[in-house]
This record gives structure tokens, C-alpha cells and sequence, in this order.
């Protein structure tokens, strides 16, 4: 890991990037092994738990929609899906846009479960995050999002 640069004059703005995907990658296998281990107490998966976030934030979704949204293949968000509705968390319920795809919604079960899930996770993230001000946490998330936006002609089907 690379000291911080805050006190010396700015690097190569690439350079910066390649320091924060270096840091998203272990971040984002740590809370993937995070969300397993506590996975018994809902029995979610991170995949099932990706589903069930983006309907809690977007109501219900196509398959081809929650692929597009994340970035993943319509095969592995269908995967996920057929588990979370084999586990009674979500339903598929009839498009009037579209007969062959239908749209995915949380059932009761599904809103509970992916709840716990997020409390449980603002908790620890809180105590993680405690010497960070607001304006750090702004700042992280514009440039993330900035980053995201820049890749978002990446085909991942």
C-alpha cells in the first residue's frame, strides 16, 4: 500500500486511479467475505443479496435490467434470482412491456430479510468509518461514482 499523499504535491491523476482500484479490490472481497459469514442469519449469498439490494432501492426489475444496472451477465443475476425466489424472497410478476421477461419483485419475506442485512452492515460500516468526516465520505463517492460512469460501455454479456 502507498503512503499517503496528502502532504506531497499531486501525482499522475492515472497513477491515483490505479491506487483506488487497488484499494476497491481487496475492499470488495473483504465485504464479500463480510456478507458471507453472516449470511446463515438470512441465508443470503452476496449474488442474492446484490438482487435484493437493487429491488429494495428500484422496485421490481427485469433480469436483463438488475445485468445492466450492476454489470453482471443476465445468466449469473438470473442464477441469483431463481435462488432468492427459491428461498421465498422475491416473485416474478407479469411485464405489460415485455411477455418473455418478467419482473422481479421482493415479497415480504424478501424486504425483511435484505433489511436485517443492511442494518447489520450500516452498524459495522459506521464503527469502521468513525474518524471519517462527511466530506471525506462525499469525496469518495463522487470520485468512485465518476469512475464507475467512465467504464459504463463495458459489455459484460
Amino acid at each position: 500500500m502507498s503512503e499517503d499523499n496528502g502532504s506531497q504535491a499531486p501525482g499522475d491523476p492515472g497513477d491515483r486511479f490505479v491506487e483506488i482500484f487497488d484499494l476497491v479490490g481487496p475492499l470488495y472481497r473483504r465485504a464479500q467475505r463480510k456478507v458471507e459469514q453472516d449470511a446463515p442469519l438470512e441465508g443470503l449469498s452476496v449474488g442474492v443479496r446484490a438482487v435484493l439490494n437493487m429491488l429494495r432501492e428500484d422496485g421490481p426489475l427485469t433480469v436483463p435490467q438488475m445485468g445492466r444496472a450492476q454489470a453482471l451477465s443476465r445468466q449469473f443475476v438470473q442464477r441469483m434470482t431463481n435462488d432468492a425466489a427459491g428461498l421465498g424472497l422475491v416473485e416474478f410478476l407479469p411485464n405489460p412491456a415485455h411477455k418473455k421477461s418478467s419482473l422481479i419483485a421482493l415479497t415480504e419475506d424478501g424486504r425483511a430479510a435484505i433489511n436485517a442485512v443492511i442494518d447489520r452492515e450500516r452498524t459495522t460500516l459506521r464503527e469502521a468509518g468513525a474518524d471519517l468526516t462527511d466530506t471525506d465520505i462525499t469525496a469518495c463517492i463522487r470520485v468512485l461514482s465518476c469512475l464507475l460512469h467512465s467504464l459504463d460501455d463495458i459489455d459484460v454479456n
